[in-house]
């Protein structure tokens, strides 16, 4: 099993994080009066990530708050201090809708969608005598989440007031973790895992940030239970390296069982990946090549295959019987958002109750959902939030969030169908408008495109195209 500890990017872990839940300044903007970090009057204090309209949050005020404001002071301690020839990265995991972010009074960056993680440097915040000597970082967020906009991608999160029939309480602004991690200069930006069960093959897709020059290499070990199962070495020519492990294949269905990943028995194999400088010396007449470590991660993956013969779900080639839960995932006291402890007890108790899979209804979790279902073993449907309005920017939003989803969710094995649009929500004349049809199609095959190897449902429930 992958010790990814509580990460919150567990299929990409380095041992320098620190997590920047708990106490900070808050203040409700209902009139949209400021616009930048100095205006603000912080007059109250919030627990993230819980929203504002949770008890968690130790606010609990579900009333129509648009835009929320929030402010940390950071102290400049030796842990957060990148070393020459590292960067320090700031990690929002969701904030609902869209965010704009100030450091020391300077914006940085912004993002709009309310259930996809972004990211932005803050090094050159902390380098040099002047950052040291102030010894502090200022981080500001502003969060507008218009409860009345019904184009927004929003789930089953309520536009009345209280909520009503089937749907739930708004969650609003960041309503999960925000964190804190220093890279090398150079880095592993993301993995793309996948596997092919006909040639026993596990496939790697790796994106770099950072410089590169043809004297980097990326070395892979894949383990599992203990035993190195493959190992290599790939010479980076560019910011995308990838490589593919033949593993040895038993030929038989009891030995490849032992490395197979399903409900019943999630095996997970471990990955060690080391981006690699060579460096030439010479040493007293003689050359020698040395290996200098320029980052070092953990991930892992799995041998799992999905698909479909006539009307029977396959599972790793073989009919298997879905016993699958509406998951809607939403919480008494905090709404969407969730501990690690809820999390993983969901799951255990999800399979507790005889089920092997949950379709994620309207909702995308957290990674360390994913994380728990891989490791414990349950299926996921995982399906994108609705809107209720069909315009053009409504269509724009939901595809631009949709692909944020897929990049971030692709590699889970626990994975095993996509759903991007709920029994016709947002598409209300479909069968009658030619617009609703392809923009339904259009996301089935965008769907298909950046992940051929899962099941996908273009619209799942009422009218089908």
């Amino acid at each position: 099993m992958p010790d990814a500890s509580t990460h919150p990017r567990p299929l990409l872990t380095r041992p320098h994080w620190t997590d920047l839940s708990g106490p900070w300044r808050f203040a409700f903007d209902d009139e949209a009066r400021w616009q930048t970090p100095d205006e603000v009057h912080f007059d109250r204090q919030i627990a993230v990530p819980y929203p504002p309209e949770s008890v968690s949050s130790g606010i609990h005020e579900t009333g129509f708050h648009p835009t929320l404001w929030y402010a940390r002071t950071l102290e400049l301690t030796p842990e957060l201090l990148p070393l020459p020839g590292e960067r320090l990265l700031l990690h929002f995991e969701a904030v609902d809708y869209q965010a704009q972010v100030w450091v020391n009074g300077e914006f940085v960056t912004e993002h709009r969608g309310g259930h996809t993680p972004f990211s932005t440097d803050l090094t050159r915040f902390v380098r040099g005598a002047e950052a040291l000597q102030k010894g502090v970082l200022e981080l500001v967020v502003r969060a507008q989440d218009d409860p009345f906009d019904l184009a927004q991608p929003r789930g089953k999160q309520d536009w009345c007031e209280a909520a009503h029939v089937i749907w739930y309480g708004r969650t609003s602004g960041i309503w999960q973790t925000v964190w804190l991690e220093k890279v090398p200069a150079t880095s592993l930006q993301s993995l793309e895992w996948s596997c092919n069960l006909q040639s026993w093959q596990i496939s790697l897709s790796a994106t770099l940030e950072g410089p590169v020059h043809g004297t980097m290499a990326l070395e892979v070990a894949l383990s599992h239970a203990g035993t190195l199962l493959a190992q290599q070495r790939v010479t980076v020519r560019g910011k995308r390296v990838s490589c593919t492990f033949t593993l040895e294949d038993p030929g038989i269905d009891d030995e490849r069982n032992a490395l197979l990943w399903s409900p019943e028995h999630p095996h997970l194999i471990g990955a060690e990946l080391r981006l690699i400088e060579t460096l030439e010396r010479g040493d007293g007449g003689l050359d020698r090549v040395l290996d200098r470590v320029l980052d070092r991660v953990s991930s892992y993956t799995a041998m799992r295959d999905v698909g479909t013969d006539g009307h029977r779900f396959l599972l790793n080639g073989h009919a298997y019987y879905l016993k699958l839960v509406l998951d809607q995932g939403y919480w008494p006291d905090s709404l969407m958002a969730a501990s690690d402890a809820q999390l993983r007890g969901d799951v255990e108790w999800t399979k507790r109750l005889g089920f092997n899979g949950v379709r994620k209804h309207q909702k995308v979790e957290s990674r360390r959902f994913l994380y728990w279902c891989d490791v414990l073993g349950l299926l996921v449907w995982e399906e994108m939030p609705s809107q209720y309005r069909f315009t053009s920017d409504a269509v724009l939003r939901l595809l631009s969030e949709w692909t944020e989803v897929l990049e971030r969710d692709r590699s889970h094995p626990c994975i095993v169908a996509w759903v991007p649009l709920n029994e016709s929500w947002g598409v209300p004349e479909l069968g009658r408008s030619p617009a609703q049809t392809h923009y339904v199609q259009a996301l089935y095959h965008l769907t298909k495109t950046l992940d051929p190897s899962r099941l996908a449902i273009g619209n799942d429930g009422w009218e089908w195209v």
